[in-house]
Parts: structure tokens; sequence; C-alpha cells
């Protein structure tokens, strides 16, 4: 075969096979590696906010901390140390629930957004898929973590039936429920948080027991208005003025019914001509 300065064709050929075969290679290789190094971007993108924390259960955590805890921390104006975790900056999820405005049993609105659901499940899907970047899922700030401590099944909408009592279970909650004492309200930290304590560990701590004998938030809680009371006293104010508007209609008509009878006595008084 005739060569082509000075080089043979099929030696030429060949080498142009190889030297395609090699893009070709080298091409997908870096094709395989960008997908891959994409999957493992999506990955870490789709896990940097990931959160392994129970909305429903730290939501009650904090309805039992709002309602058995927080009225008696302002009656005695103490303010909770900010390693407390029981502090409202150590909720994850509370500048979210802040957010969460509700309008109707069926209405729902994001305050970040502006967009409305139907019930608080959609809504918190929303927080978890839309705004997960203003959760700090930072060690400490699962209030969930704390639902042994502070009773949530007592607290939740969807209470947990009853089961037996577990001894090592109480102990674990009742130890985990004294360190919240001990951090929250130091006893060396004046007489309002040594009250404080001692209150914690009665409110809280004492039931964590399977004796029975003491139960949880003895000392009550927030003052809850009465939603019976509060509809009576709305209709009272609805219905006042229409009483009035009766009892005056009423006098009206009586007073122009007696003065025809009295026209009529005068006439019948008076004697005809003869």
């Amino acid at each position: 075969m005739r060569s082509w300065a000075g080089r043979p064709v099929s030696s030429l050929f060949a080498a142009f096979v190889a030297f395609s075969c090699l893009l070709l290679a080298s091409g997908s290789n870096q094709e395989f590696h960008g997908g891959t190094g994409s999957r493992v971007l999506h990955q870490t993108k789709s896990h940097t906010h990931e959160v392994h924390c129970s909305r429903e259960r730290s939501r009650a955590a904090w309805k039992a901390i709002d309602e058995y805890l927080v009225p008696f921390v302002e009656k005695e104006k103490y303010e909770l140390p900010s390693k407390c975790r029981l502090h409202p900056e150590n909720d994850m999820f509370r500048e979210q629930e802040e957010h969460k405005m509700h309008f109707d049993i069926n209405e729902w609105r994001c305050g970040f957004c502006k967009k409305s659901f139907r019930a608080e499940k959609f809504i918190d899907q929303h927080f978890a898929n839309r705004h997960s970047n203003l959760v700090d899922n930072s060690q400490g700030r699962c209030l969930a973590d704390l639902c042994g401590a502070l009773h949530c099944d007592l607290t939740m909408e969807f209470k947990k039936p009853k089961s037996k009592c577990n001894a090592a279970a109480a102990a674990r909650n009742r130890h985990l429920c004294e360190s919240l004492a001990d951090s929250c309200f130091p006893i060396n930290q004046g007489h309002s948080a040594s009250r404080l304590h001692e209150f914690f560990l009665h409110q809280f701590c004492d039931a964590h027991t399977c004796t029975g004998r003491s139960k949880p938030f003895p000392k009550g809680g927030r003052k809850q208005t009465n939603r019976f009371y509060l509809a009576l006293c709305i209709l009272t104010l609805l219905l006042l003025p229409l009483f009035y508007l009766i009892v005056f209609l009423h006098q009206r008509e009586m007073k122009k019914g007696g003065k025809v009878f009295e026209r009529i006595a005068r006439t019948a008084g008076k004697k005809k001509p003869s």
C-alpha cells in the first residue's frame, strides 16, 4: 500500500481509530464521574436540612412547657438561662411555629410566604419542604427528646393508651427531669430560681414513678377561658339590644292603646244633646 508523507495509510488509519476510541472513553469516563458527582451533590443537598426530630412531639413538649411552666416562671419574673433546654430559642421549630397562622378550622397560613392550607399537617409539610433552612438542627434543640420528662402524651391530641408502668423507663425520665431542673433553675442563683427548682420537681418530676401516688402537673397550669362561658357572653351581648328594642316597641304600643281607650271613654262620657 502506498504511503502518505512517508507513512503507510493503514498505520495512519489505525492511529486515527485508536485516537477516536481514546477520546470516546475519556468523554464517557468524564460523563460518568460528572453524573456520579451530581448525584452525590444532590444527595448532599437533600440531606443538608434533614431533621430527625418529631415536629408533633416537639409541639406537645412546648405545649406542656407553655401551659404548665411558663405562667409560674413569668410570675417569678425569672429568665431561663440560654443553656436551659426549655428556653424557646432551643426549640428548632419555634420560629416556624410562630409563623403559623390559624384563621379557621380549615384555614392555616404560612407567615413567610402567605400560602394557605386546609390542615395543620399540610403546613407542617410545607415548612419541611420550603422553609427547612430556618431549622437549626444542632444538638440539644429537639424538644421531642424531652417528652419523657415533660409528660407529652398528656398534652397530645391523640393520646397513647395507658400501658404497664416500666420502672426503668420511669427512672430514666425522672433523671432527665431532675437534670432539667438543675440546669434551668440552679438553686444557687437566688430565691426565684430555688423556688422554681422545687416547683419543677413537684410539677413534672415527682410523677415519674410506678407507685401512682403523684400525678403530673399537680400545681395546675395556665388558666383557660371557658369556651361555653365565652359563647354565652357573646350571645348575651348580641341579644341584649334586641331585648331592649322589643321592650321599647311594646311600651309604645301600650301607650298608644291607652290613649285610644282614653278617647273612647271620653267620647262615651259625653251626653248626647236632647
